[in-house]
């Protein structure tokens, strides 16, 4: 029997959606195992957080302190590798985002573990879970199996259902002394950007650019703000500086998943296609018959976008 550990990951208080994405995930493990799930929050002023997290029917380990107020990797390892040994825990994992990738590799040291990163599924049961994870930009799916004791993982959020609520678990609270003043970094300033369409990784509907917008981005912006949709871009679009990096999807960049994900002046490399494959339906428009991208679409449109996507913005407006 191995307990599983979910770190949950969370804003002022406010729980991140890829934080029950990844209890989803803890909870296969531990349904494999047959060990006990246990979720994890650090922070200060996250009791609301942790009674939310509770009501998914798990025991909730909350670390409540103001040298925990912002989020350094430097304070959180440690606390997260104790509570694992607290805990029992053979199997520690997050979501895989900005915070799951800065942060379970440091845990992961501090716990002698290895580890296993961007997680799509497990097989096996007992001691012997494998982690099943892409490599070389997604061309080959590898089953993994991590031979120490303690494994270490963050999984690939869009692959995984949100845990159900199951009931009313615990809240425990627990220890954690942090003295800032000893640490070798310190938090100075977050300046968050502020935006009205939905966030990226969160988003219902996905409109995204690339290299044949020619960096003008106009028209994707006006059909996502019709669709109420958040604005993605392919990593040429935003190496190129047209657009800021937090629009990149891909396998450098979020990975996404929605209802819907229109890709416009984007050919669909494998490193693009590796961070929205996973949307429920995907439209293309592209001047590339040949484009790849043309070959996971449901629908596609041989055009030019700057045609296109004025046209379908009339055609959605007529129709509300």
């Amino acid at each position: 029997m191995s307990n599983v550990l979910i770190v949950a990951e969370q804003a002022q208080g406010a729980l991140k959606k890829a934080t029950f994405h990844a209890l989803g995930a803890g909870r296969e493990v531990a349904r494999r195992t047959g060990g006990k799930l246990v979720a994890a929050v650090l922070g200060a002023g996250v009791g609301g957080a942790a009674e939310e997290l509770a009501a998914h029917g798990v025991e909730v380990r909350v670390a409540d302190a103001p040298g925990l107020e912002h989020y350094l990797a430097e304070s959180y390892a440690p606390v997260v590798a104790q509570l694992a040994k607290d805990v029992g825990a053979t199997y520690v994992g997050a979501g895989a985002t900005a915070f799951g990738k800065d942060l379970l590799p440091r845990v992961a040291a501090r716990l002698e573990a290895a580890m296993a990163t961007e997680v799509l599924g497990f097989a096996g049961d007992g001691g012997a879970v494998t982690f099943r994870r892409p490599m070389w930009a997604g061309n080959v799916l590898a089953e993994v199996e991590l031979a120490t004791p303690v494994k270490v993982f963050t999984v690939r959020t869009t692959e995984f259902q949100p845990a159900p609520r199951e009931g009313q678990g615990s809240v425990v609270p627990v220890a954690a002394s942090v003295d800032p003043a000893a640490l070798r970094t310190r938090f100075v300033s977050f300046k968050e950007v502020k935006s009205e369409r939905p966030e990226l990784t969160d988003a219902r509907i996905v409109v995204s650019g690339g290299r044949g917008t020619k960096g003008d981005f106009k028209e994707v912006e006006a059909l996502a703000d019709e669709l109420g949709a958040a604005v993605g871009a392919s990593r040429a679009a935003v190496d190129a500086g047209w657009v800021p990096n937090d629009w990149q999807v891909g396998q450098t960049g979020k990975v996404v998943a929605p209802e819907l994900y229109v890709a416009a002046g984007i050919s669909g490399a494998i490193q693009h296609l590796a961070g929205m494959k996973g949307s429920k339906v995907i439209v293309a428009v592209n001047k590339d018959p040949e484009a790849p991208i043309f070959a996971l679409a449901d629908y596609g449109l041989v055009a030019d976008l700057f045609k296109a996507l004025p046209e379908l913005r009339a055609k959605i407006k007529a129709g509300k």
